[in-house]
This record gives C-alpha cells, sequence and structure tokens, in this order.
C-alpha cells in the first residue's frame, strides 16, 4: 500500500481524520476533565475555576494534541490556558495513568471558540433582513 493510499484509509478517503484518531481523541478529553474536575493541577490560576475539555484533535502521528477548552466565565486575558499549557507536562503524566499509548501527545491548550461563531451565525439567522430572505421562495 502506499503512502497516500495509506493516508487515505486512516482517514475513511473523506479528509477528516479517522474514527482511531476521534476514538484517541474522546479518551484524552475524558481523561483531561477528569483530572482537571478533581483539582490535580496544583496552580494558582486554576484553583477554583471550572474549565470545560470541549474537544481534543489528534495529530496523525499521534504525538500532538491540541485540547480545546472553555473556562466558565471565559478567559479574556488567556491567564487560564497559559497556566493549562504551563501545566501541560504535569496533565500528559497524569493522563498516562489512564490511557494506554505508546507515546503520549504533547499537549496544546486553546480556548474553544465555536461557542462564540456559532451564537453569531445564531445571531445573523434571526437578524430580520436575512430572515426575509430566507422566507422568500
Amino acid at each position: 500500500m502506499s503512502r497516500s493510499q495509506h493516508t487515505r484509509s486512516q482517514s475513511g478517503g473523506t479528509g477528516g481524520p479517522s474514527l482511531r484518531l476521534l476514538r484517541v481523541g474522546e479518551n484524552v478529553r475524558h481523561a483531561i476533565a477528569a483530572i482537571l474536575t478533581r483539582g490535580e493541577v496544583q496552580d494558582p490560576d486554576l484553583d477554583g475555576k471550572s474549565v470545560t475539555v470541549s474537544e481534543v484533535r489528534i495529530s496523525p502521528d499521534l504525538r500532538n494534541a491540541t485540547v480545546f477548552v472553555m473556562p466558565l466565565g471565559g478567559d479574556p486575558k488567556g491567564v487560564i490556558t497559559k497556566a493549562l499549557n504551563k501545566n501541560s507536562a504535569f496533565l500528559r503524566g497524569a493522563m498516562s495513568k489512564v490511557v494506554h499509548m505508546k507515546y503520549m501527545p504533547r499537549l496544546t491548550f486553546k480556548i474553544d471558540e465555536s461557542f462564540d461563531e456559532a451564537s453569531h451565525i445564531d445571531n445573523l439567522l434571526r437578524d430580520p433582513k436575512v430572515k426575509r430572505d430566507l422566507e422568500s421562495p
């Protein structure tokens, strides 16, 4: 099997992540969420903060993971994401006790802006001009 055929078969031929990558990402998401919920990370910037882990995207080689988070109340100054990135090695080690993989992926934390985008689209669809255009035949 050539390299391009191998890559295409891993992604299901749709250009999206394979079922395996989605499954691994979901396992990592659950593990990180549990660690954060239990308050295992000892960082003053995270003390008493509620953080939702909405998605984890794993690279095809399983070496890197982008973790999308949504802190309750937002993170306008990026304090929470900086604290999570600073503690990513600890999180990676704690995660290795729960998720069994040959290589633990490096974690990069980012704010999940998909909720803001969905809200913006919803507001656009409620605009009277757009509503009128959608209702016309």
